[in-house]
């Protein structure tokens, strides 16, 4: 059975995973201690919280298939706001909210258990290089392994062109790593800060989260953690503010625990409730490569040399549901 590497343990990776279980033999490379990318759940005194994607949007026989009595369906509504905080009954968006009882991190790392993928975690890929053999090494961990027949980059734009900088090919191919390095580099993002914020009583709207629709607003997104069953505990509420991205910027140096008291600040403001100012306690979570900000490129220039590309950059949405069905169908090409 042939092999191929992918890189980054994300939604994306997982997907890929998935359309090739049974028929290649899948390594996955992730560089923290645990495989999940943006689907980032946190645990602290009895709470778990998503500080990256907090759902899975749309109805899918996928997520069903992973059910073990876990999966959740967040009912209550998002609403909108503009610039001037007045929040607002949505326009429908995101009907389904999936997620599980021990957060949107279960979404990958049950994919990749069912696919029996190999996940070497702790694990950053620095380079690869492929043979006169037409196969492919990966240079990760201080080490070099292979071959592989193919090699999938899930990782965002610039983290996948870095890799690509410490990339040779041999003459037998006209594939030139450099160029597509330099696509992936330009492509922009936009920052996030976010920030989870507890408290000691509970919290009642008739909305699961709220939304900024004219990038007018210091907060992009809030949402009640409580909605998903199992994720705070009873009498208690905690909120996911995940910041603008000009104001995540403009607060880049700012230390965390000031940073929190912005934001706390910000949302108590935004929901006329002057306790939220004072949360019991608080976590930042700083996403540099946030949100795709362009439309996305043309990643297709390796594929004849067994390199692949199923990066946010390729579809231009930072949302995990784009990330499953680009690495989905990547695993369906090759």
């Amino acid at each position: 059975m042939s092999r191929v590497a992918v890189v980054g343990g994300g939604v994306a990776g997982a997907g890929v995973a998935t359309a090739l279980d049974g028929e290649r033999e899948v390594v996955v490379f992730e560089r923290e201690g645990e495989p999940g990318g943006r689907t980032a759940t946190r645990r602290r005194a009895g709470h778990v919280y998503d500080v990256g994607a907090n759902y899975h949007k749309g109805g899918s026989e996928l997520l069903d298939s992973l059910d073990e009595g876990d999966l959740i369906d967040v009912e209550e509504p998002v609403w909108t706001f503009e610039g001037d905080g007045e929040i607002k009954p949505g326009d429908d968006r995101d009907d389904h909210k999936w997620t599980f009882e021990d957060g949107i991190t279960i979404l990958p790392r049950r994919l990749l258990e069912r696919a029996s993928a190999t996940v070497r975690t702790g694990t950053e890929v620095t380079g690869l290089e492929r043979t006169g053999e037409g196969e492919w090494d990966v240079l990760a961990g201080g080490g070099r392994t292979g071959p592989y027949d193919a090699v999938v980059l899930t990782p965002p734009g610039p983290a996948s062109a870095s890799i690509l900088e410490h990339t040779s090919v041999d003459s037998g191919t006209d594939f030139d790593p450099a160029a597509l390095a330099a696509d992936l580099e330009s492509f922009a993002y936009r920052s996030i800060d976010s920030f989870a914020l507890a408290y000691s009583f509970p919290l009642d709207r008739p909305y699961y989260a709220a939304v900024n629709t004219d990038r007018a607003h210091a907060v992009g997104w809030l949402a009640r953690e409580g909605e998903k069953r199992g994720h705070v505990p009873d009498g208690r509420s905690l909120l996911i503010v995940q910041m603008a991205p000009d104001w995540s910027v403009e607060h880049r140096e700012t230390p965390d625990g000031r940073a929190a008291e912005l934001a706390a600040g910000h949302a108590a403001a935004l929901l006329d409730d002057d306790r939220l100012a004072d949360p019991k306690w608080a976590e930042r979570v700083s996403w540099r490569h946030a949100l795709p900000d362009d439309e996305g490129i043309d990643a297709n220039a390796g594929e004849a040399a067994g390199l692949y590309v199923a990066s946010d950059a390729t579809h231009g949405e930072g949302r995990i549901h784009a990330s499953l069905e680009g690495g989905l169908e990547i695993g369906d090409r090759l």
